[in-house]
């Protein structure tokens, strides 16, 4: 069975785990009240989708 010669550093383990994190989500400015919100989905601020009313707000 092989073993490796030589403890693997720090360094060279993070190197090669250096593209496991997280992404930030694609967000874009809702074009009805222009609050940045995720795209293809309804503004949370105002409950718009594709320029229709889908979710009523309150107004406080």
């Amino acid at each position: 069975m092989d073993v490796p010669k030589r403890k693997t550093s720090k360094s060279r383990r993070d190197m090669r785990r250096g593209h496991i994190k997280l992404s930030v989500p694609g967000m874009s400015p809702c074009p009805n009240c222009g609050e940045l919100r995720k795209s293809h989905y309804v503004c949370p601020s105002c409950g718009f989708y594709d320029g229709k009313e889908v979710v009523a707000k309150k107004n406080n």
